[in-house]
């Protein structure tokens, strides 16, 4: 697996992009305005599903509304992410923090899969309801526990040495 890391690493474009006084600072940046587009309307939503914003609003409106920001969000982050990693995927290859970054992620993941059906993709009902059901409420708490130990995670990279 290393010696992957070291041939992803090595690539003449990964040291191009990783060199550059330009490009790598371009890449950065826009990894983490995704994070704050991306991040930022999670939180929105999964704040609407605890009931503590937008109470006026829909919980179909807001879900609905957003997504297609969100998913314009996640291929900033997913994009600019890949070519980060892939740039010092050697110095990730022995950082923990990258690594708990990676499971977060793939919780993340998981996390949509499991209340897919009974939450994100089931709004209409979540409104018609006269309280939030709890599963959407744990569905909420949970997605915003992952994401702030993931983008922690993304930020102590940097640290470990």
């Amino acid at each position: 697996m290393h010696e992957i890391a070291h041939w992803l690493q090595s690539m003449e474009i990964a040291t191009a992009l990783r060199e550059s006084g330009l490009a790598y600072p371009i890449i950065m940046s826009s990894h983490l305005a995704g994070m704050g587009v991306f991040g930022g309307l999670i939180l929105i939503t999964d704040l609407r599903l605890l009931g503590v914003v937008l109470r006026g609003t829909p919980i179909t409106d807001v879900v609905t509304q957003l997504r297609v920001w969100k998913r314009l969000g996640l291929v900033i982050v997913a994009g600019c992410g890949i070519m980060l990693a892939w740039c010092k995927a050697e110095t990730y290859y022995t950082n923990p923090y990258f690594w708990g970054k990676i499971t977060l992620l793939t919780l993340v993941g998981v996390h949509a899969l499991v209340f897919r059906r009974s939450v994100y993709n089931n709004t209409e009902e979540l409104d018609c309801s006269a309280e939030i059901p709890a599963q959407a409420k744990w569905a909420a708490g949970l997605s915003m526990l992952l994401w702030v130990g993931l983008v922690s995670c993304g930020r102590l990279i940097a640290y470990w040495e």
